[in-house]
């Protein structure tokens, strides 16, 4: 190329490939120079404004808007700086996207009427910070100001209350986000966060009741009726009846202080105790739980539990 050569400002624009009008726009923005006017005082460009333009070009197609090539250009940042900024911010845009792609999804298999659209779309849609306040007053409102004077206090249920707290990941699949929006629709049920309350309550209280650490109710019912779900055993009959026998009698001792020492007390709280776990939203939680969280899917006792209540009444 002629180090001398000047072009008119239609040369230009062929030689990049821009319309007119668009060499015309940098021009006056500053971007890209004429070296001189012709004696009709038409604007003439060098060799540089097609470098420069061919460099506007490049940016440009990175996305970049006016301020920021015009500082690349004036060699205020560096074509690495760029590269580095658009590359994280294409990253965003990419979570965002599938993110967005997610939500969608669950919108059309979840959103039948336009109340419930609306619900999911915008539960799907809560910021991180959103979520974590949601899933916190949940928390706080089952286990708060029992035993240790709240969720964080390190106590009986600060490891229960971590345990139970769902944490999108910043790429979730169109299944998790399905399963935090319905997660968060539990955790939003007064009622459902009634029944949990209850059940630690009763936990605490029965603990109280020895003040020795013991296995759980659910351990007990665990290992007596899973036995006898197994083997066909019928609740109501005599068979079941020894297995409920021995489970009254270990929950009487494990919780000795707290409920009656009369056999038909311990056996009425027994039977009120496993009517709330057997709560089928109780266990809905923990398998969305596992979706969310990117688990592996909980072993199910709602057989053993439903078991033990009908043997029990």
């Amino acid at each position: 190329m002629n180090g001398d050569a000047l072009w008119t400002i239609g040369e230009l624009a062929r030689r990049t490939g821009l319309t007119v009008k668009t060499v015309r726009f940098y021009s006056d923005q500053g971007i890209v120079s004429p070296a001189d006017r012709n004696p009709a005082g038409h604007r003439r460009y060098g060799p540089e404004a097609v470098a420069r333009l061919e460099l506007v070009l490049a940016l440009r197609e990175l996305g970049l808007g006016l301020p920021a090539i015009r500082r690349v250009v004036e060699r205020e940042l560096t074509p690495a700086d760029v590269a580095a900024a658009q590359a994280e911010a294409i990253d965003l845009q990419i979570r965002v996207l599938r993110l967005r792609r997610a939500v969608l999804g669950a919108v059309a298999r979840m959103g039948s009427t336009p109340e419930e659209l609306t619900l999911v779309h915008r539960l799907a849609r809560l910021t991180e910070d959103e979520r974590g306040r949601l899933i916190g007053e949940f928390l706080t409102g089952v286990f708060g100001g029992i035993e240790d004077g709240g969720v964080g206090g390190g106590g009986r249920f600060a490891a229960v209350a971590r345990s139970l707290t769902p944490e999108l990941p910043e790429e979730p699949s169109v299944e998790q986000v399905e399963a935090w929006v319905e997660l968060a629709q539990l955790a939003g049920d007064a009622g459902f966060r009634a029944l949990l309350r209850g059940l630690a309550e009763a936990e605490a209280a029965e603990a109280a009741g020895t003040g020795l650490p013991r296995p759980g109710l659910a351990v007990a019912v665990r290992e007596l009726a899973g036995p006898a779900v197994a083997a066909g055993v019928e609740p109501g009959s005599a068979e079941a009846a020894a297995v409920v026998a021995v489970l009254v009698e270990r929950y009487g001792r494990c919780c000795a202080g707290a409920v009656p020492g009369e056999a038909g007390a311990v056996r009425d709280r027994l039977a009120e105790r496993l009517g709330a776990m057997a709560d089928p939203r109780r266990e809905r939680y923990l398998e969305l739980l596992a979706v969310v969280n990117g688990w592996a899917a909980p072993e199910s006792w709602a057989a053993e539990v439903d078991w033990a209540v009908r043997a029990v009444a």
